[in-house]
C-alpha cells in the first residue's frame, strides 16, 4: 500500500514537471536522495506550483478586486461570485498550495535522511523550508486559518491523518515558521537573489518571508530585524534604476524572488497569461487601440482589461504628478499618440506588457518581492514601534528614486495613510495589495468605497470575500473537520 501510494503522488507529481526542471519521481525517496545534485532535483519540483497560481486570475483575485483597480471582467472571480460550493480560482489556489505544500515536506525530511554533510544539508534544508514557508505564507494570506503538517506523506495512514486536520489558527502557523526560517536561513549565503544560481530563493527571500509572516502575527520587531539584515545584503536602493522594475526585465538586481517564466517561439514556452489582461485592446496588426505599437506585435491576444479606477489615478497618482511611476502604471498614449480609449479611464503601463506575444502566451517573470517593498515594510515597522524619524526615513527612500519630495511628519494616522498610499504607488499590480488590505482589517470597506465599475461586484461584496472559502469538496474529504463559518454566517453556501 505505501508504494501504491508513493507512486500516485509521483504520477501527479511528474504530469505538473516542466522540460525546464531536472525533477526526480518520489518512489523510493530513501534510496535516491544520497547526493547534492540529487536533492537538488527534488527541490526544484517545489516550484513548479506557482506557474500554476501565476496566472491572470490570480492577478485578478490579488489586485483587481481591491481600492485600486476595476475590470470588467466575466471571470466570476473579478465579480466575488463565489462560495464554499462554487470556490472558483479557489480550487486552483488551495490544490497547487497544498501541492507546493507536500512537494516540499517530501524533500525536506529526503535531505534529512541523506548523509551529506551537515553544512551542505543545512543549506538545502532552508530552501526547502523558505519554499515551505512561502507556500503557507500565499495559503494563509488567501484563506486565513489552513490545516498544517510538515510531514512527508509516505503512507496511506499518514494520508488519512493529515487528511482530517481541521483549521490551525493563522498565528500559529506563522510563528512556527517564522522560528523555522529564524534558524535555517542564516545557513545560506547572504547574497541578494540576483547573485543566486538559477535565482532560486535564498537567504533575501527567507529574510522577506520572515518579515511577511511577522507583519501579519504584529511581530514588529522581528519584522524590523529580517528587514535590517535584507538592507545589509541589497545596500542603498538608489541603485536600482526605477525603469527596471518593468516585468519584461527579469531578474533584476532588486528583485527578492520572481516565478520564472519563458518564452521563444521555435523553442522552450512556459509561459503565464497575465499580460493579456494589462495591455491595450489589440485592433489589428500592431495596432493597439488605435496606436500602433510594434514592440507589442502583431499576433498577441488581449482580454478585457484590468484598469486602474478613479480612486487611484485621481487620488493616489495623478496623471499630472512629478512621479516617475505614472508613466510605468498608467498609459493615456503612447510615444505621444493618444490611445482611444483612456478619456475617462487609463490603461496599465508599459510596466505590465509584454513584447511580441504570441496569442496570451507571456514570457514575463512574475514578481512576487522587490527591495522597494521592504524598504516601505520597514517604515510600516518603524510607525508600528512609534518611531516617527525612522519610519519616515524609509519611506523617503522609495519616495524619492520616485522624484517625490520627502514626506514630513504631521500625525500618526497621516503617516499610516501614506504608507500605504506609497505602497499602492510602488507595488501596483505585483500580487500585493488585496493581502495588504486584508493584513490591516480594511479589505472591504475599502473596496467597497472605492469599486466605481460594475454594480455586480458591489452586489455580491461581502465582508466574508477577505478570504477565499475553503472548497466544499475539501470539506468533505475532511469528515467536515474544516469548515467555512465565516460564509455559512452570510448564506454563502
Amino acid at each position: 500500500m505505501k508504494r501504491l501510494l508513493i507512486i500516485f503522488l509521483s504520477l501527479g507529481f511528474l504530469s505538473s514537471c516542466s522540460i525546464e526542471e531536472d525533477p526526480t519521481s518520489f518512489v523510493n525517496t530513501g534510496n535516491y536522495y544520497l547526493t547534492e545534485a540529487q536533492c537538488i532535483s527534488g527541490l526544484n519540483a517545489t516550484y513548479i506550483p506557482l506557474r500554476s497560481i501565476y496566472t491572470y486570475t490570480y492577478l485578478i483575485v490579488t489586485e483587481g478586486v481591491t481600492d485600486l483597480m476595476r475590470i470588467n471582467s466575466g471571470t466570476l472571480d473579478a465579480q466575488l461570485d463565489i462560495s464554499p460550493s462554487q470556490p472558483r480560482f479557489g480550487a486552483t489556489m488551495w490544490q497547487q498550495g497544498y501541492r507546493g505544500v507536500m512537494y516540499c515536506n517530501s524533500i525536506i525530511e529526503a535531505i534529512k535522511r541523506s548523509p551529506l554533510e551537515d553544512d551542505v544539508k543545512n543549506r538545502l534544508l532552508a530552501e526547502g523550508m523558505i519554499m515551505r514557508a512561502y507556500y503557507y505564507w500565499f495559503l494563509t494570506s488567501t484563506f486565513g486559518d489552513v490545516p498544517f503538517y510538515t510531514e512527508d506523506v509516505s503512507d496511506a495512514e499518514v494520508l488519512d491523518r493529515i487528511s482530517q486536520l481541521p483549521r490551525m489558527p493563522a498565528i500559529d502557523t506563522r510563528n512556527y515558521l517564522i522560528d523555522e526560517l529564524l534558524e535555517y536561513v542564516p545557513h545560506l549565503p547572504q547574497i541578494r537573489t540576483n547573485d543566486v544560481s538559477g535565482n532560486r530563493s535564498g537567504a533575501a527571500m527567507g529574510w522577506m518571508l520572515i518579515g511577511k509572516l511577522a507583519q501579519w502575527n504584529k511581530r514588529w520587531d522581528v519584522a524590523k530585524e529580517s528587514m535590517d539584515r535584507l538592507e545589509s545584503i541589497y545596500g542603498s536602493l538608489d541603485q536600482y534604476p526605477l525603469e527596471n522594475i518593468m516585468l519584461r526585465n527579469k531578474n533584476i538586481p532588486e528583485s527578492i524572488f520572481e516565478v520564472q517564466f519563458t518564452y521563444a517561439e521555435a523553442g522552450l514556452q512556459v509561459t503565464t497569461n497575465a499580460a493579456a489582461i494589462c495591455m491595450p485592446v489589440r485592433e489589428s496588426g500592431s495596432v493597439y487601440d488605435g496606436v500602433e505599437i510594434p514592440e507589442l506585435g502583431s499576433r498577441a491576444t488581449t482580454w478585457t482589461a484590468l484598469r486602474p479606477n478613479n480612486y487611484f489615478f485621481q487620488s493616489i497618482q495623478r496623471r499630472t504628478s512629478d512621479d516617475l511611476r505614472t508613466g510605468l502604471n498608467m498609459a493615456w498614449e503612447y510615444n505621444g499618440v493618444p490611445f482611444k480609449s483612456t478619456a475617462s479611464v487609463p490603461w496599465l503601463g508599459p510596466k505590465f506588457w509584454s513584447l511580441n506575444m504570441f496569442n496570451v502566451a507571456d514570457g514575463n517573470n512574475q514578481r512576487v518581492f522587490r527591495y522597494a517593498d521592504a524598504l516601505l515594510m520597514q517604515a510600516e515597522n518603524y510607525m508600528e514601534l512609534q518611531n516617527a524619524s525612522e519610519s519616515i526615513r524609509y519611506l523617503n527612500m522609495v519616495r524619492r528614486r520616485a522624484g517625490l519630495a520627502d514626506y514630513n511628519f504631521r500625525n500618526w494616522d497621516l503617516l499610516r495613510e501614506e504608507i500605504q498610499k506609497e505602497r499602492a504607488r510602488e507595488l501596483l499590480g505585483e500580487y500585493q495589495r488585496k493581502y495588504d488590505l486584508v493584513r490591516w482589517g480594511i479589505w472591504y470597506q475599502m473596496t467597497y468605497d472605492y469599486t466605481d465599475y460594475t454594480s455586480s461586484l458591489k452586489n455580491n461584496m461581502l465582508p466574508c470575500h477577505e478570504y477565499y472559502p475553503i472548497p466544499d469538496i475539501e470539506v468533505v474529504k475532511s469528515g467536515y473537520k474544516l469548515d467555512n463559518k465565516a460564509y455559512e454566517s452570510y448564506g454563502r453556501n
